[in-house]
C-alpha cells in the first residue's frame, strides 16, 4: 500500500552550532535597540530573522510511503503429550480456525510453524519459535500465539520477545495425572545379589494427595508381586539378580480415577547382571613351553582372580632335593579340592597327570562339583594317552573323550587346525579372527568348512569322542576341541598341548587369545556365548530380535507380545553364525515379549521422550510468567468438539494487547521510503530582496 506525507524539514546551510552563534550575535546587536525602543527596531529583528531563517533553509519535503504488512507466528505443539486423547483434534481445528480469522485482518502475514516431536529432549517450542523468527524482521512481528498443551522444556529465563505472546490451551484447568517416578535405579547387579530401586508414586494436580495405591512388580514376564505404597513418599524395591545378561523389571501403579492418561502409571527399568569377580583354579602336571599362555591369558582379565600351581616334582621322583628349595608352599590338596571347592567358578588342567598327587575321592569331588554347575577346562598332552591319564580316574566319567591307541594315539606331525562345521555356528568359535566367511551351502553341510589363515600345530591326540560337540577338528577330521555340558556344568577338552604356538608368533600365529577368552567365558556361562540363545533390545524405538542355534535349519517363526497384550507372529531372517534376526517397529513404552518356541527374551522400551510423559497435564504455569511479561495472555480452549477461540485484535504500539474475549497482535506501521520530493521554501532568489527590504525599511524608519 502507497501512501504520501509531506511535512517541514530543514536542511542549514551552515553547521547548528555556527546558527546558534550568529542568533546569539544577533540578540546581541539587537539588544541595545530594542532596550531604547529605537525606531525601526522591529524591521531589524525582521531582517536577523529573515537571515538566520535563509541559513537554516526550510523545505516542504513530501515523501512516498510503501507500507509492509505485519507478520504474526501461530505455533502449533505436534509432541507426543499434545496429541494425547482429543487435544491433537482441538489444537487443529483452533489452527484452522485462527489462520481464517488472520487471512480477514489487513496488512497482516500470518505464518504457522509446527513443533515436532523432540526425541528424549522435550518438547523444544521456543527452539522453534527462535528458528522461525530468524527470516522475520522484529519490526514486522505483530506477535506470537502458541497451540499447545504447556509442557514445554525449553522456556528462556528472561522473554527474548518484544511482541505480545499468546498462550492457548487445549481442554480446561484441574487436570490430574498419576505417575510412577524412579528415583535410582543401578544399571548393573551382582549375580547371586540383590539390588534396590527407589521410587515413587505421585498424583500431580491433587491438593495434599495421601493415602496408599497398588504396585504390581514383575521381573522377567514372572507374576507381578502386589504390594501397597503411600503416594508421595519414597519406596524402595529388592530385586533379586539370579543371572547374568538383562533383567527386566516391569513397575505399574493402578490408574487414578479421571486422570488423564495411564502413560506414565508403568516404568521399566534394565538390570545388566554381572559376576562378581571370578575365581580360576589352574593346575600345571608338569613345567613346559605353554603353561605361561594359560597364566597369562587369565591373569590378562581384571576381573579374574586366578590361583596356580604347577607339579615340579611327581611324588615318585626323589633325587634328595629339600622340599623347600622345590615349591615356596606345601600343595594345598585338602583345601583346594574339598573345603574350598566350590568358591571356583573354573578349573584348569594344564597337562596334569594323575601320579597320586590327588588321591580318587578328590577326583570324584570335581566331578560333583562338575556335575552341581561348575566349569573343567582340561588341555592335555601324551600324558593323556598313558596310563596316569586323567580319563582312567573318576575325573573321566565327565570328560567328554578318550584318547585311542595307547601310545600311538600321540600324533606327531605338522597341522592347521580347522573349525568344525558345528563350529561354524558356535559362539566359541564362530568369527574368529583370520576365519575366511563360509561358503554358501556350508551351513547346511554342502560344502566343506573354510581352511582358516592359522599358523600350524606340531602334536595332537587321536581320541574317541563320547560327548560333546567338536567344535574344532584335524583336518583328518578327528575332534580338536570338544566342548560339552555335563549336568549342570560345562566341560571343555582340548587335545592339543600347542596353542602356545599362537602366542608366540609361529608360522603367522593365530587367535589364541580370543579362542582361549571364549572357552573360559563359555564354560562359566557368560549369556553373550550361549549357543541356543534368544535375545531381544529395543534401540532406536526398533525391536531387534536375534535367536542363534548351532542347529542347522530354516529361521524360526517368533511370536512377538506388545506392551498392551497385542500378539504378533514373524518369520525371522537368516544371517551369518547360526542367527535369525528380526527388526520390528516398538513404539509403546513397556515390556516387549518375544519366544521361538523353546525359549523366551524381554526387552524394555523406556518412553521414547521421558521429559514428555513425566507430566501429562495441559498446564499453563510454565508459560503464564512469560505471556504476562510481553503483555500477551494464557486461554483454554475448553472440552467441546468445537475450540472456544477468543477474538483477534490488532492493537497500536503501546496499548494492552489483550483483554476479555480477545487477544492483540501489534500494528508496528512498518514501511520503507520509496520516493521524496522537497520544495524550498526561502530559496536565495527571494531570501535576498526580503532581507534587503527589511532592511532599507528599518533604515528609513530610524531616519525620520
Amino acid at each position: 500500500m502507497r501512501q504520501a506525507i509531506a511535512g517541514l524539514d530543514f536542511a542549514p546551510v551552515l553547521p547548528l552550532w555556527l546558527l546558534v552563534a550568529l542568533g546569539v550575535l544577533a540578540l546581541l546587536a539587537l539588544a541595545p535597540a530594542l532596550w531604547c525602543r529605537a525606531r525601526g527596531a522591529v524591521w531589524r529583528v525582521a531582517a536577523f530573522a529573515l537571515l538566520l531563517l535563509a541559513l537554516a533553509n526550510p523545505r516542504l519535503v513530501e515523501e512516498t510511503r510503501e507500507t509492509r504488512p505485519d507478520i504474526a507466528l501461530l505455533v502449533v505443539d505436534h509432541s507426543d503429550s499434545a496429541r494425547l486423547g482429543a487435544r491433537a483434534a482441538q489444537i487443529e481445528a483452533a489452527r484452522a480456525a485462527l489462520e481464517a480469522r488472520a487471512a480477514r485482518l489487513p496488512e497482516l502475514e500470518f505464518r504457522t510453524v509446527t513443533v515436532p516431536e523432540g526425541g528424549n529432549q522435550g518438547t523444544r517450542l521456543f527452539t522453534a519459535i527462535e528458528r522461525a523468527l530468524a527470516d522475520i524482521p522484529r519490526a514486522r512481528l505483530a506477535g506470537v500465539i502458541a497451540l499447545t498443551d504447556g509442557q514445554v522444556h525449553d522456556v528462556p529465563a528472561r522473554p527474548a520477545l518484544d511482541a505480545p505472546f499468546h498462550v492457548l490451551l487445549p481442554g480446561r484447568p484441574g487436570e490430574t495425572d498419576r505417575r510412577v517416578r524412579v528415583i535410582e535405579a543401578p544399571g548393573f547387579g551382582i549375580v547371586g545379589r540383590s539390588v534396590e530401586l527407589r521410587m515413587v508414586v505421585e498424583d500431580l494436580g491433587v491438593a495434599n494427595a495421601s493415602g496408599a495405591v497398588g504396585l504390581a512388580i514383575r521381573r522377567d514376564g514372572q507374576a507381578p508381586r502386589r504390594q501397597s505404597v503411600p503416594i508421595g513418599r519414597e519406596h524402595r524395591i529388592t530385586v533379586p539378580i539370579e543371572r547374568g545378561g538383562p533383567t527386566v523389571v516391569e513397575i505399574a501403579a493402578e490408574p487414578r480415577p479421571g486422570e488423564v492418561s495411564e502413560i506414565n502409571n508403568r516404568r521399566v527399568v534394565t538390570i545388566n547382571g554381572v559376576r562378581d569377580r571370578l575365581r580360576v583354579l589352574l593346575i600345571s602336571g608338569e613345567p613346559h613351553a605353554g603353561e605361561r599362555t594359560w597364566r597369562r591369558i587369565l591373569k590378562a582379565d581384571p576381573n579374574v582372580d586366578l590361583v596356580h600351581f604347577t607339579i615340579l616334582r611327581p611324588p615318585e621322583k626323589d633325587d634328595l632335593t629339600p622340599l623347600n628349595e622345590l615349591a615356596l608352599i606345601a600343595f594345598p590338596v585338602r583345601e583346594l579340592f574339598q573345603v574350598k571347592l566350590r568358591e571356583f567358578d573354573l578349573i584348569v588342567f594344564d597337562r596334569f597327570a594323575n601320579r597320586g598327587i590327588l588321591p580318587p575321592v578328590y577326583l570324584r569331588n570335581i566331578a560333583d562339583y562338575v556335575r552341581g554347575g561348575g566349569a573343567l577346562l582340561v588341555s592335555v598332552g601324551p600324558e593323556f594317552a598313558g596310563t596316569v591319564s586323567l580319563a582312567a580316574t573318576p575325573l573321566g566319567q565327565v570328560l567328554p573323550a578318550r584318547a585311542v591307541g595307547g601310545a600311538e594315539a600321540v600324533i606327531e606331525a605338522p597341522f592347521r587346525p580347522r573349525i568344525s562345521e558345528p563350529g561354524l555356528r558356535h559362539p566359541v568359535t564362530e568369527g574368529l579372527p583370520g576365519l575366511p566367511a563360509p561358503p554358501q551351502g556350508s551351513a547346511a553341510g554342502g560344502a566343506p568348512p573354510p581352511e582358516p589363515g592359522w599358523g600350524r600345530w606340531y602334536r595332537h591326540l587321536r581320541a574317541d569322542q563320547r560327548s560333546g560337540t567338536a567344535v574344532m577338528e584335524t583336518p583328518e577330521g578327528g575332534p580338536l576341541l570338544i566342548l560339552d555340558r555335563v549336568g549342570e556344568g560345562r566341560v571343555a577338552l582340548m587335545l592339543s598341548d600347542h596353542i602356545w604356538l599362537w602366542s608366540r608368533g609361529h608360522d603367522g600365529g593365530g587367535p589364541h587369545q580370543e579362542l582361549l577368552r571364549r572357552i573360559a567365558h563359555w564354560l562359566m556361562k557368560e549369556p553373550e556365548l550361549e549357543e541356543e540363545d534368544l535375545t531381544a533390545r529395543v534401540e532406536g524405538g526398533r525391536l531387534q530380535v536375534q535367536r542363534r542355534s548351532v542347529e542347522p535349519g530354516p529361521p524360526p517363526e517368533f511370536t512377538v507380545t506388545a506392551p498392551d497384550g497385542a500378539v504378533s507372529r514373524h518369520r525371522g531372517e537368516a544371517a551369518p553364525g547360526g542367527r535369525a534376526v528380526l527388526d520390528l517397529p516398538a513404539e509403546q513404552p513397556g515390556v516387549w515379549q518375544v519366544t521361538d518356541g523353546r525359549r523366551t527374551a524381554f526387552a524394555a522400551a523406556a518412553a521414547a521422550n521421558p521429559l514428555e510423559i513425566a507430566d501429562l497435564r495441559a498446564d499453563d504455569a510454565r508459560l503464564r510468567p512469560l505471556a504476562e511479561a510481553t503483555g500477551g495472555a494464557t486461554r483454554w480452549l475448553g472440552d467441546g468438539a468445537e475450540p472456544v477461540l477468543p477474538e483477534l485484535r490488532r492493537v497500536a504500539a503501546g496499548r494492552d494487547a489483550s483483554g476479555s474475549g480477545w487477544i492483540g497482535l501489534r500494528r508496528n506501521n512498518d514501511h520503507t521510503v520509496t520516493g521524496i520530493a522537497a520544495l524550498p521554501l526561502l530559496p536565495p532568489w527571494l531570501a535576498l530582496p526580503l532581507v534587503l527590504g527589511t532592511l532599507v525599511l528599518a533604515w528609513r524608519r530610524e531616519g525620520r
